[in-house]
C-alpha cells in the first residue's frame, strides 16, 4: 500500500513490548498541497522529532517492535479522535496551514484515507499479538514558538489516563536514571490521550506514555541515552507489574 499510513520495525509477539509512535513522520502526500513553507516539515509541528530514531534503536532488542505513524501529524493527527477539530489542524503553534481548510467531504475522505486505517490496523495487530505493555512515544519542543517566555525544564514526561501503575512506576525510575521528571507535564494524558485510551485503556493493556525533549531527541547522544533507558524502564516496569515478557 503506498497509502499505507502506518510503518512496522521488527516483528510484534504476543506479550512483548509495542511502541506506537503516532507522529513518527513528516512525510507529506505529493498529491496533497498544505500551503506552507516546506522549511515547517522539519520542525515540531509536522512531526516528534527523534521518535523514529530512538524507536528503531530500541527495536534493535527482538522483543520490541514499533508501529509508527507514516505520514505528517500536520496531514492528519492520529492522536485525536476522529470527530476532533484538531485532527486535520488548520493551525499549529501560530502556523496557519491553509491546505487543510477543508469541506466536510474532503476531510471525511482525508480521515478515511489515513486516520481510520491506521487505527484499523493497529486495533488488528493488538488483537493477533497483544502486547504485555506498550510504551506510547512522543517528543515535545523546550519551549513553543507561540510562548518562548515560557521554557519547559522536564527532559521527559509521563502520561497517563485512568491506568497509572505502569506510569507510577517509570516515574521515580527514570528520575533515578537523571532525567528530570515532569508528571502529566508538559501535557495531561487526561486531557490527551486518544490513541492510548482507544488501544490500551480501552482493552486493559498497561502502558506508559512518554514525552522526549527535543533538544536532546534530535541528536545521536541524546536518542542512545532515551532508547537505552526506556528500554530499561520497560523491562523493569514489566518485572514490577508481574507481566510475561
Amino acid at each position: 500500500m503506498t497509502d499505507a499510513p502506518f510503518e512496522i520495525l521488527g516483528t510484534p509477539q504476543k506479550g512483548g513490548f509495542l511502541i506506537i509512535g503516532d507522529h513518527a513522520s513528516n512525510r507529506v502526500p505529493i498529491d496533497i498541497d498544505l500551503g506552507i513553507d516546506p522549511a515547517f516539515f522539519g520542525a515540531h509541528i509536522a512531526l516528534d522529532i527523534g521518535v523514529a530514531d530512538v524507536a528503531r534503536l530500541i527495536t534493535q532488542d527482538a522483543r520490541f517492535a514499533a508501529y509508527l505513524g507514516g505520514y505528517s501529524r500536520l496531514v492528519v493527527d492520529l492522536n485525536r479522535d476522529a470527530h476532533d477539530a484538531a485532527v486535520i489542524p488548520c493551525e499549529s503553534d501560530g502556523v496557519v496551514i491553509p491546505g487543510n481548510d477543508l469541506g466536510s467531504t474532503e476531510k471525511e475522505a482525508r480521515l478515511e484515507r489515513f486516520h481510520s486505517p491506521y487505527h484499523g490496523y493497529l486495533a488488528q495487530l493488538l488483537s493477533q499479538h497483544r502486547p504485555a505493555l506498550i510504551l506510547s512515544l512522543h517528543s515535545f519542543t523546550p519551549a513553543l514558538e507561540s510562548t518562548p517566555q515560557e521554557p519547559r525544564p522536564w527532559e521527559v514526561g509521563v502520561l497517563y489516563n485512568e491506568q497509572e501503575a505502569a506510569s507510577k512506576l517509570a516515574i521515580p525510575f527514570l528520575e533515578n536514571a537523571g532525567y528530570v521528571v515532569g508528571d502529566q507535564l508538559p501535557y495531561s494524558g487526561k486531557l490527551l490521550n486518544a490513541t492510548m485510551n482507544r488501544h490500551a485503556e480501552a482493552n486493559n493493556i498497561p502502558y506508559i506514555g512518554i514525552e522526549m525533549r527535543q533538544d536532546i531527541s534530535s541528536y545521536p547522544d541524546g536518542q542512545a541515552r532515551y532508547a537505552r533507558t526506556l528500554a530499561e524502564m520497560c523491562h523493569f516496569v514489566s518485572e514490577q507489574l508481574g507481566l510475561s515478557i
